[in-house]
């Protein structure tokens, strides 16, 4: 199922418009943990931090190719929510997508929002 709502979180480009997927419940999703989903036919890694808040980025890891990322160390730095690839250990901020381990490429991250007890990763258009 996929339905528009408005976008109220922060994304990396403000060009693209976005289409919310309806991807699967909170409860699905365990805490502290990644799990990999096909949405619209990509590849994203959705991570439940808490109770109420999930975070998505790709699920390929940008430095090797590899589709793992749900598969990352879950972990902080300072404010920031982050992501340890299983492969080579690069750390990224879940919420900028910024690799933290110098210059690496960015892992790409979507919005999400729950909405009654649905979980909607915002994608943009192909």
């Amino acid at each position: 199922m996929t339905i528009t709502i408005p976008d109220l979180a922060p994304r990396t480009s403000t060009t693209e418009e976005l289409t919310w997927h309806d991807v699967c419940a909170l409860e699905d999703l365990e805490v502290q943990w990644g799990e990999a989903a096909r949405v619209a036919g990509r590849q994203v890694a959705l991570f439940r931090v808490d109770a109420a808040t999930v975070l998505a980025a790709d699920q390929r890891d940008p430095h090797t190719g590899a589709c793992v990322m749900a598969r990352g160390i879950l972990g902080s730095r300072g404010p920031a929510v982050t992501v340890a690839s299983p492969l080579h250990k690069e750390v990224y901020d879940l919420g900028t997508g910024l690799c933290l381990n110098g210059d690496g490429p960015a892992l790409p991250v979507h919005p999400v929002h729950v909405v009654e007890g649905r979980v909607l990763v915002g994608l943009a258009a192909a």
